[in-house]
Formats: C-alpha cells, sequence, structure tokens
C-alpha cells in the first residue's frame, strides 16, 4: 500500500538515479561547478522534487498530473546534460548509456503513472 510519496517505486528510483548523477559530477572538472555539473544536478533532482510535490496534491489530478509533466521535463534534461557530459568526456560511453537507460525508465514509468493516474476530484 502506498501511504507516502517515499513508497512509490517512481520516486524511489528517480531519487536514486539523482543521486548517482550527485556522486558522478563530483568527478567532473572544477570549471564546469557552476554550469554543467548544476544543471545536471539540478534537473535530476527535480525529477524526485516533482513527484513528491505533485503526490502531496494527488487528490486535484490535473495538478498532480502537471508535477508529472514537469517531472518529464526535467527527465529530458537530464538526458541533454549526459550527452553533454560524454561529449565532453566527463564520462565514458559505458557509464552514459547505463544512465540513459535508468533515465529512460523511469521517464516511461513518470508517463504510464500520468496516462493512468485518476482522483476523485471534486
Amino acid at each position: 500500500m502506498i501511504k507516502s510519496f517515499k513508497d512509490l517505486e517512481i520516486y524511489k528510483e528517480s531519487y536514486d538515479l539523482a543521486m548517482e548523477i550527485f556522486w558522478l559530477t563530483r568527478k567532473f572538472p572544477k570549471e564546469e561547478v557552476f554550469s554543467l555539473t548544476s544543471q545536471i544536478v539540478r534537473a535530476g533532482r527535480s525529477v524526485p522534487a516533482n513527484i513528491s510535490e505533485g503526490w502531496a496534491k494527488r487528490n486535484y489530478e490535473s495538478t498532480f498530473k502537471q508535477h508529472l509533466i514537469h517531472a518529464l521535463g526535467s527527465n529530458a534534461e537530464v538526458e541533454t546534460w549526459l550527452k553533454f557530459s560524454l561529449d565532453c568526456e566527463y564520462i565514458n560511453a559505458d557509464t552514459f548509456q547505463k544512465l540513459k537507460d535508468k533515465n529512460a525508465v523511469i521517464g516511461r514509468k513518470i508517463t504510464k503513472l500520468h496516462q493512468n493516474w485518476k482522483s476523485h476530484e471534486k
């Protein structure tokens, strides 16, 4: 039974990916701290943050779904920043593919939740 946003599989997976990205960026060059590093960390954190914020408003279907759309936008942004990280040679192709695949799964799950969510909005 889901009692909290913390019980949502999609929240847990997106939070874990955000943390994985955070730790990975600690190895990026210091000159990237205020650009690529901050952007990818911010986008990664935005996914679970939007899920948790939306969950708090889940009784209002349109509001919850809007937060899921924001999470999807951040999810897409993460992929772009991962590609920059690869092309700047801050991560290798295997790391890129692994993170890209995890991110894609999260995006599909958010989409499915968005499509299937029904609240008892009055």
